[in-house]
Parts: structure tokens; C-alpha cells; sequence
């Protein structure tokens, strides 16, 4: 079985702290199979990495929108912050990508609400439906709920900001994924969601004041 985590954050986010040696040892330790970087608003860090490392590297964006957070998946340009969520789908789409709903109905981190996830669920590739950080607002049942009946693909990830929280929260699938088999791999994957640490719950915080500082 491989472990894929499709939400994480690098050093290039202002809250993010993991390092490109990081991830690779992540990597050849096996923490991790396949992991996608999904800083806020900017694909820069992740392009360099999936260019050393190759498809272990999924492309991403934690793109903010006018209503809410919203992830691009395998994407080859960046996305714009700030527009609507129709708009973002769009651009993600026009590029080939796979959306994907972090922290969904949360508040303090800006998930999207019901409201707007019933306007856009037609486009919606995958919902977090576990997140590694999710320990006082966790939406997880509530979430697991709606994605089954609207039919759609969950996906357990870390939300990691640092080193720590890499290998804590992912899904568990049979095959390497791509962007095309990565939808029906989580279909008929196994969410692995362990109890996050405190220190990979104040990474973020950590993280703005070291680099303020520093």
C-alpha cells in the first residue's frame, strides 16, 4: 500500500515550515509515498520540487477565495487569490487540475460552508474529509455525511506546516497516483487519521513569528 497527502505546507508559505530536504527524506524513509505542496497562493516551491523528485511531487495550490479556501491539484500555473469560487474552479480546470475542499465547513481556517459547497459540488474532484490539524473545529462526521451523499471522493490529509506533522494523517491506496487514477485510487482507499501531535498544531503560529524575526 502507498501513502498519499495531498494538503501540506513548505517553507515558502508564511505559516509553512517544511524544507525541501525534508520532504525528500520523507520520502526515501518511506514517511511518505506520493505528497502534494499546497502553499498559499504560490505553486513556485512545489514546481522546483516535483522537477528533483518527479511524480512523488503532486503540484498544488491552497488558493484563497472570495468565500473560502480552495485547493488546486496538478497545476502548472498559479492561481489568482481572492476571486470567486466559481472562478478559481475554473482556472483550475482550464488547466487540467483536480479540486480539492480543505478543512470544509470549518470557521477559523476558512473552510468553505454549505452554502457555497452546494453551489460548486458539480466541479468538486475531493473532499478533505479528515485533516491532521483538525483537533478543535474537526467537521469530520458532519463532512463524511455530505460527501456520501452528494457521491463524492474523500481523502484524509496532514494540513502539516512542519516535519512533524508528515506522516500522521494520510490515505492509504494501492497504487502510486497520477492525476488520472487518483480519484478512483481514494475511492477505494483507507483514511488513516491519527491524533495530531501539539507541536504540528502550533507550527503555524511557530512558523509567522520565526520568520517575522528572523
Amino acid at each position: 500500500m502507498f501513502k498519499i497527502d495531498l494538503h501540506t505546507h513548505s517553507i515558502a508559505s508564511k505559516d509553512g515550515g517544511i524544507t525541501s530536504s525534508q520532504y525528500e527524506e520523507a520520502i526515501i524513509r518511506g514517511v511518505i509515498d506520493t505528497v502534494a505542496i499546497t502553499d498559499h497562493n504560490r505553486i513556485d516551491f512545489a514546481q522546483k520540487q516535483f522537477k528533483k523528485f518527479g511524480d512523488k511531487i503532486i503540484v498544488g495550490e491552497e488558493i484563497m477565495t472570495a468565500n473560502g479556501e480552495i485547493i488546486g491539484l496538478y497545476l502548472k500555473e498559479k492561481i489568482p487569490a481572492n476571486l470567486t469560487p466559481v472562478d478559481t474552479i475554473r482556472l483550475i480546470k482550464e488547466q487540467g487540475g483536480l479540486v480539492y475542499i480543505p478543512h470544509p465547513l470549518e470557521t477559523f481556517r476558512r473552510g468553505l460552508q454549505i452554502n457555497v459547497l452546494e453551489e460548486i459540488v458539480d466541479y468538486i474532484d475531493i473532499v478533505e474529509i479528515g485533516n491532521g490539524r483538525a483537533l478543535f473545529q474537526s467537521k469530520y462526521a458532519q463532512i463524511l455525511v455530505w460527501s456520501n451523499l452528494n457521491h463524492l471522493v474523500g481523502a484524509a490529509s496532514s494540513d502539516a506546516h512542519g516535519r512533524l506533522g508528515l506522516g500522521q494523517t494520510y490515505t492509504s491506496v494501492a497504487e502510486l497516483p497520477n492525476k488520472n487514477n487518483l480519484k478512483e485510487l481514494l475511492q477505494k482507499g483507507t483514511p488513516i487519521l491519527k491524533r495530531p501531535i501539539l507541536r504540528a498544531l502550533l507550527y503555524p503560529k511557530y512558523n509567522r513569528i520565526n520568520k517575522r524575526f528572523s
